[in-house]
């Protein structure tokens, strides 16, 4: 008490005007969505209904999770660790897509090798991932996608684990949902081929996270 008696009660900063002149810098970066190419945006019907579809299928599943996840694995399945993130890449989407090639073998002409083109989301396997799985594997997919095209193998585990995202978001699950929705219209906006099942693809997703996560930020204007 003594000190804060002897403190002036009024204090004057020095300031040096020199640092005023100057100009500060600014990062700033584009929150939203880049918008579908001409042609392609999608109705605002068409959002609600994909909507409405997917929260059946998250009801769905929700309901049955403990019946899917008693079920037997087959015995060539086996689920990688949550911290493995090359392996859950591979499980994904296969040694062909991770590695990069296209080339078929007469032998593969005979039957599914999963090792190769990847597991798909089976409600057996996603019922068996818990909330911190979940996050996990959505990060690793998102980061391989942000160097990487979207393929169909992709697609369909997107939608599976935003499906299995609970809500109310975590909020490493509200930056990773927004840094897909944000990838996926990059993407969608420099499709040169306009090839309509991709940009639909790409649409939903950027639907999802916009309209059911409640992004509306992102949310593509209606055409």
């Amino acid at each position: 008490r003594i000190e804060a008696a002897r403190c002036p009660d009024v204090v004057v900063a020095q300031i040096d005007p020199r640092k005023l002149k100057k100009k500060p810098t600014v990062n700033i970066s584009i929150s939203g969505c880049q918008p579908a190419p001409e042609g392609y945006s999608p109705t605002l019907r068409w959002q609600q209904q994909q909507v409405a579809n997917f929260s059946a299928v998250r009801q769905s599943l929700n309901k049955h999770r403990n019946h899917w996840q008693s079920q037997h694995l087959d015995s060539n399945v086996t689920m990688p660790k949550s911290e493995d993130e090359e392996g859950w890449k591979k499980f994904c989407l296969g040694e062909r897509v991770y590695s990069e090639t296209d080339a078929l073998s007469d032998n593969e002409n005979l039957g599914i090798d999963y090792m190769k083109v990847g597991f798909p989301p089976l409600l057996s396997i996603v019922s068996r991932m818990n909330q911190a799985t979940v996050t996990s594997v959505l990060e690793y997919l998102i980061s391989w996608f942000g160097e990487k095209k979207f393929t169909p193998e992709l697609g369909r585990w997107l939608y599976a684990l935003l499906a299995c995202l609970e809500k109310p978001l975590l909020p490493e699950a509200h930056s990773l949902i927004r840094q897909l929705a944000r990838r996926c219209s990059e993407v969608r906006a420099l499709e040169e081929s306009k090839n309509e099942e991709q940009i639909s693809a790409l649409n939903l997703i950027i639907c999802l996270v916009s309209r059911y996560f409640d992004q509306r930020d992102l949310a593509d204007e209606p055409s």
